[in-house]
């Protein structure tokens, strides 16, 4: 094999126990500022199925919207703005779209647009941006807060943006589209310009059976607990005693213990934070009134997403690993997981 193994992507992960009590957590503050995720996962031992209240919060996760051949320039159109960028609670990511070799645009909930341009379409555009953290030879992010009063039609530097964007660097994309109070209602009127489909998020349930899981997660190492969890989601039997003829085997980190069954959930499509708050608070209650001793809730983001933690510029490369996990147990204290890329700026 040419593979380098030294070069092999790394991943950081940063740890936080703490508790729902405790005001300045960073549980809530996390969850809102990471605005893209594709995947919800909860895995639930010593339960075979979900309760009504709390089945009906996973199916509420609202629909969204894949946009075919749209110009970025409609991020900027008044009646957009004005009905969609304002308000707030909007989000929209380039599909399809690589990090690092292809133009990528994202439009955050605070109004904020990401672009991460090539050098090319960045002399193009010509809006002022920074260089790439990740890629400083070609690559330049520009970031514009359409909410500011600078750029507000009419204005300068609205004037500017929509010249780049219409005459200098008429960029088109697909895009997946989601808004926190429905998406056809507040955007009916650049839904009708383009070709379009409103999708759901996708939800599947399993079942599991005889599951060796940790016994005590508060105990556990932070990393073999990730392992673990990876690979229950991915179906890798890690059962007590089990050997093969490979080089490495996955095993559940101890203390364990033998599960009758397990609840496996995922949820997946493009996922508001709004949604993700609901569904940790009905998981607390749940807990409370179960005899489940705990559960995980894992989050993960889009592999070529503009940005990662708090914003931060997200860093592609060969890895793209964004996502957290939350371990609750009974009462009020948690464990918070971070894992990012090494090349990532990651703060819980």
């Amino acid at each position: 094999m040419s593979v380098d193994v030294c070069e092999a992507p790394h991943c950081q992960l940063v740890c936080e126990n703490s508790s729902f009590l405790d005001e300045e957590n960073s549980l809530v503050s996390l969850v809102q500022q990471l605005h893209f995720n594709y995947k919800v996962s909860l895995l639930i031992p010593d339960c075979s199925s979900a309760p009504s209240h709390l089945d009906s919060v996973i199916n509420s996760f609202s629909s969204f919207v894949l946009i075919k051949n749209m110009p970025v320039s409609e991020f900027i159109d008044k009646d957009f703005l004005e009905t969609a960028v304002y308000p707030g609670s909007v989000c929209a990511l380039s599909y399809r779209t690589r990090i690092g070799e292809d133009n990528c645009v994202a439009l955050m909930p605070n109004g904020r647009l990401r672009l991460s341009l090539d050098r090319h379409s960045y002399h193009l555009l010509g809006i002022e941006g920074k260089v790439s953290k990740f890629r400083s030879k070609g690559r330049h992010i520009v970031s514009v807060d359409l909410t500011d009063s600078s750029m507000a039609p009419g204005g300068r530097g609205y004037d500017r943006l929509l010249s780049g964007l219409t005459c200098r660097l008429p960029l088109t994309s697909d895009f997946l589209l989601s808004h926190q109070q429905g998406v056809q209602s507040c955007l009916k009127s650049l839904l009708s310009r383009y070709d379009w489909s409103e999708l759901r998020p996708e939800v599947s349930t399993k079942v599991l059976h005889q599951l060796t899981c940790p016994s005590d997660l508060g105990s556990c190492d932070a990393y073999s607990v990730m392992d673990w969890l990876g690979a229950v989601d991915a179906g890798i039997s890690s059962s007590i005693g089990s050997s093969s003829s490979f080089l490495s085997t996955y095993t559940c980190p101890g203390p364990q213990r033998m599960a009758t069954t397990a609840l496996s959930i995922s949820v997946s499509g493009f996922l508001l934070p709004h949604h993700v708050q609901i569904l940790i608070m009905e998981v607390r209650q749940f807990l409370e009134q179960s005899s489940s001793p705990w559960a995980s809730l894992t989050v993960h983001g889009f592999t070529d997403n503009v940005v990662s933690c708090c914003e931060n510029e997200h860093g592609r490369l060969r890895g793209g690993v964004n996502f957290y996990t939350l371990l609750m147990s009974k009462g009020h204290d948690y464990k918070l997981l971070i894992v990012t890329g090494s090349h990532d700026s990651c703060s819980p």
